[in-house]
Formats: structure tokens, C-alpha cells, sequence
């Protein structure tokens, strides 16, 4: 993959999409190419509003960066059908230099792969198999293909069987005893312009005549020919390569391996390389869900150093970014969060400024290249600006976001009350939404002391949808914070009216007793006041976390 991807956390909330879109845009306009916008989570209502508000395509999705099999394979794929011949495939793999071949039916499916091992096994049989030599299965079709011959007779042509190499090279007598050893309908001789060979080889009914060298055939031979139904070709080359050539005819059914190891784009590319280090198969082809071959690596691609490149946006912490981010190379971090723990090989630029959100950061970055926003990508930081402040309305709202949203909103041609009304009546997540999947859709892991928390927010107008789902929300809670191991799991639920929240905990029981807010119902806490998840819930429950208490109990 040759694409850096501009991403945001996990569970991504609209601030994380709208400064990916807009960050992106925004690199490849100051000159940063193959720079696309990504994200490593569902959307939303919200989001899909401003999306299709401001006619903005989805970002790439993006679920894990670790090395896959699609960052080695080759998508211009060599390849044979189960109809070729061993001629046919020695051609190709010849002229481009390849030690395997797949091959594949009319449907792209791979029937199996077909080695030069395998082939000279074929040519060079061992001492016990020297008969072999002379044995082959093919058709008179094939054979005629195969030799470039012209055909003088024909006889079931298409029909594949079990044939005996004969190079006529002795007098007429002596073949004629030599071959009473033999069934006469399964041999093929090779022949010069011995008219005697060619007619005691008739008498017989042979299965075909080849005659080499270009040589004309004698009227009465091919009439004769026909009356005893044996098939006559003749070819440009001398009887050597002529025996050489007929054995390349044979079709590659037995010889290509039908039990074959593949893998999927996506799989694991470290996990792969163990599965094809246990076999002798070099070439592995890549197929999709239906089975059809969409690429193909040898064993020497897993050499290949795969750079995955991506700029973080919207969170700093390593539990937060996308699945595989410890592979990649993070090139730059623009983001308004408290500093986690993110390490790089190399110095960056990290661009962390305490302003209400990434969005603002993002485009104050057009501003400072003196880049003109296009209004589309305006509106759409206009709208991730508006979420995170809630209309400049959160305790994380600076003077700065104030300055940026009036610009965005005078290039967006559309006023932040009016896009905010909008925005926020665009969908509750509480109404379209389960239970589970409330609790994830803006979802963000914490740790301090050791110890692992989560926090989600959902902002609603007005709570009634809260009320009627509290129930639910507590046991998915609940479950969520089991199935990690969290200390607790935590979702605050907004209301955007009012500007309170109420915080819904479930976890231990000796943490959840250090919280101080009014306690409305078993786990259920009013927090007036309260909506900003960074600068005030989050640092009210780190400090929960450090109570004296706790710790005692803990």
C-alpha cells in the first residue's frame, strides 16, 4: 500500500473524520502526494450528515495497518489454463523467468500449481523410470500444436490417450519384429522419408505417423492412410527434437500440484510467512471470497520491506490508533489531546495545541500556508469544529476556535448556528442505535496507574431516549468492561440543550465509590455542567483514580 493515510482513533467521533478529510486535502495541496483520508471505524448519523452535506466521500476504512499479504503480492498474475499443454507452459514460464505457474479455470479459480520441479521430474525420470520416457498422454490435437505440424490425415483428433514414442531408425524387417512387442493403436512413430517404415507402420494401424523434416508423403501412403484410419502429421523438425517436442504435448492435469497452500489480501503477513515456511510450494496465489485468483508472492517477496506511512489525527495514544499502527511509520500527529504514550523511530512533527478541536487545528494550518479552503472542506472542519465545542458552547472553546469557526464559516457560505442546528438534530444515537453499540460509537481507552478504563460520550437534544435505555446502557456497560478487563467502562451522555450530562459507570465497585456527583440511581451520575469528555470528565476521573481512597481499597 503506497497511500498515506491521514486517520483518526478508533470509534471515530466527527471531529476525528472532518480533520482527516480536511488534513488531507490540505497535505496534498502543499504538495504531498498519495495522501487519502481514512478512518478505522463505523460513522455515524452525524457524520453521515456532514458528509453528504458537504458532498464528501467516506474515508477509506481502514480496520488494521499490520503488513498484509496485499502489501507483497503481484496483481499482473502469469498463469495457464487446465487445458495447456507442458509445451505451452515451459514456453511461459521460459520467456518470463518463473519457477511456478497457477493454474487457473475460465472462472479465475485455481485448480493447482504446476512447478518446473515438477516438470523436470516429468522430463528426467529416474534410473527405474526410463520407459517412462517414451510414454506419454496426449492428444493428436496436442501433438499437432505442439510440433507446428501441418496435418495430412486426421483421426479423432481430440481424444487424449495413452501413446508409445517409436523413432523409426532401423530397417523395415527389424521394425516390423520389434514392433509385434507393442499395440499398434497406442503408437506414434517418428519417421524420415522411409516409404517402407511408413507403410509396414499402416499395415500395423498405428495410432499416428510423424513424418519430420518437412518431407513430402507419397499419395498412395496417405490414401492408405485413410483407408486404415491412421492420422499423419508432418513437422519442420528432425527426429530428436521432433520425440523431445511430442513428450511437451502431454497436458499438465498429473504433473501440477492440486494440493496447494493460498491466502486472502488481508491475512497476516507474519502469519503467513510461518504457514508457507512449512511447505516446498514456492508461489502462493491471493484469492478473494469467491475463491478467485486476484494475485499471487513467492516465498523471496516475504523479503520485500513493507513501509505502511500514516499521520495521526485526533488522539495520540497508541491504544487509541488503528490496529497495526506499531508496524507504520507515523510521519506527522496533529491533535488537542492530553499527551499519550506514542513512540517513533525518527523525529516528527506533533503538532498538539490545546484549542477545542483538531478541526480548528487543521485549519489554522491553511491559514498559515496562506491556502485558500475550498467551502466544501470548509464547512465539513466547520462541522467538526462545531461537535467538539458543541457551538463554541464546551469548556474546551479558546478565542481561537472562535476566530477559526467565523472564517470557515464565511467560506462555507453558511452560518455555525445554522449548520449547528442541523448537525445536531441530524440523528440521536440513542434512537437509531443499540445499546452496544451506543457505548462504542465514540469510544476512547484510557490507562493510568496500571490500570485500563474506558470513557464514551453520545450528545443527545434532550434525554429522554436516555431514559428509556438506561437499563440496557448499564448491562452493555457492564459487559463491555468485562470482555477488556477494564478497572471500568464509562459512558457520558450529553444533552446539548442544556449543557449537563449524566455519567453511567459500571466496573469496580471500590472505583465507582469515589465518585462524588449526585448519584440519581444505582451507577448513575448528574453531572451539571459537564460536557466536555477531555477537560472535564476525564480529568475528574484520573483524579478518582488517585483518590486516597481508592487506593486504599484498590
Amino acid at each position: 500500500m503506497n497511500d498515506i493515510l491521514v486517520i483518526g482513533h478508533r470509534n471515530p467521533d466527527a471531529d476525528a473524520i472532518c480533520s482527516a478529510i480536511g488534513y488531507a486535502d490540505f497535505k496534498r495541496r502543499i504538495g504531498m502526494e498519495n495522501v487519502v483520508a481514512a478512518r478505522c471505524g463505523d460513522t455515524n448519523a452525524r457524520i453521515d450528515f456532514i458528509l453528504n452535506y458537504f458532498q464528501q466521500p467516506v474515508p477509506q476504512f481502514v480496520a488494521d495497518i499490520s503488513p498484509n499479504v496485499s502489501d507483497i503480492m503481484k496483481v499482473n498474475v502469469e498463469y495457464a489454463g487446465p487445458e495447456s499443454t507442458a509445451f505451452e507452459v515451459l514456453s511461459l514460464m521460459d520467456e518470463k523467468n518463473l519457477r511456478a505457474l497457477p493454474i487457473v479455470d475460465k472462472e479465475m479459480k485455481v485448480k493447482g500449481i504446476l512447478s518446473v520441479f515438477k516438470l523436470s521430474h516429468y522430463y528426467m525420470p529416474s534410473q527405474k523410470r526410463l520407459l517412462d520416457s517414451r510414454k506419454v498422454r496426449a492428444s493428436v490435437n496436442n501433438i499437432l500444436k505442439t510440433l507446428s505440424a501441418k496435418p495430412v490425415c486426421l483421426v479423432n483428433e481430440d481424444k487424449e490417450e495413452d501413446l508409445f514414442l517409436m523413432i523409426a531408425a532401423m530397417e523395415a524387417e527389424t521394425f516390423s519384429k520389434r514392433f509385434k512387442s507393442y499395440d499398434p493403436t497406442k503408437v506414434v512413430i517418428i519417421v524420415g522419408d522411409r516409404v517402407d517404415i511408413q507403410f509396414a507402420a499402416i499395415r500395423q494401424e498405428v495410432r499416428l505417423i510423424v513424418v519430420t523434416g518437412n518431407l513430402e508423403i507419397d499419395e498412395h501412403i496417405i490414401e492408405m492412410a485413410k483407408q486404415k484410419n491412421v492420422s499423419i502429421l508432418v513437422t519442420p523438425h528432425d527426429s530428436a527434437t521432433t520425440s523431445t517436442l511430442i513428450r511437451a504435448s502431454v497436458g499438465i492435469d498429473d504433473m501440477m500440484d492440486q494440493d496447494f497452500l493460498s491466502f486472502r489480501a488481508g491475512a497476516d503477513l507474519e502469519q503467513c510467512r510461518a504457514e508457507a515456511s512449512n511447505t516446498n510450494q514456492n508461489v502462493f496465489p491471493v484469492t478473494d471470497e469467491g475463491g478467485r485468483m486476484i494475485g499471487i508472492f513467492s516465498k523471496s517477496d516475504f523479503l520485500q520491506p513493507v513501509d505502511k506511512q500514516i499521520i495521526l489525527v485526533d488522539h495520540n495514544e497508541m491504544s487509541q490508533a488503528v490496529r497495526g499502527t506499531n508496524h507504520a511509520t507515523i510521519l506527522e500527529i496533529i491533535d488537542h489531546h492530553k499527551i499519550g504514550v506514542v513512540a517513533t523511530n525518527q523525529p516528527i512533527l506533533f503538532l498538539n495545541i490545546p484549542w477545542g478541536s483538531t478541526s480548528t487545528i487543521v485549519a489554522d494550518q491553511y491559514l498559515k500556508y496562506n491556502i485558500d479552503i475550498p467551502s466544501q472542506i470548509a464547512g465539513v472542519l466547520m462541522s467538526g469544529l462545531i461537535s467538539d465545542t458543541l457551538n463554541l458552547r464546551s469548556p474546551t472553546t479558546t478565542s481561537r476556535d472562535v476566530e477559526i469557526l467565523k472564517h470557515l464559516s464565511n467560506r462555507a457560505g453558511i452560518s455555525a448556528d445554522a449548520l449547528a442546528e442541523k448537525l445536531f438534530s441530524s440523528g440521536s444515537i440513542l434512537s437509531v442505535r443499540t445499546a452496544a453499540q451506543s457505548i462504542t460509537s465514540d469510544c476512547k481507552e484510557y490507562g493510568d496507574r496500571g490500570f485500563k478504563f474506558s470513557v464514551s460520550q453520545v450528545e443527545e437534544l434532550g434525554f429522554t431516549k436516555f431514559f428509556e435505555k438506561k437499563d440496557e446502557l448499564l448491562l452493555e456497560l457492564d459487559n463491555y468492561a468485562r470482555q477488556n478487563n477494564y478497572l471500568f467502562s464509562s459512558l457520558m451522555v450529553t444533552d446539548i440543550n442544556t449543557n449537563s450530562s449524566y455519567l453511567l459507570v459500571r466496573g469496580s465497585e471500590n472505583f465507582i465509590n469515589t465518585i462524588d456527583y449526585e448519584k440519581t440511581e444505582h451507577y448513575i451520575f448528574d453531572m451539571p455542567g459537564v460536557v466536555s469528555r477531555k477537560k472535564q470528565l476525564l480529568p475528574y476521573l484520573l483524579r478518582c483514580l488517585n483518590n486516597d481512597k481508592f487506593k486504599l481499597e484498590g
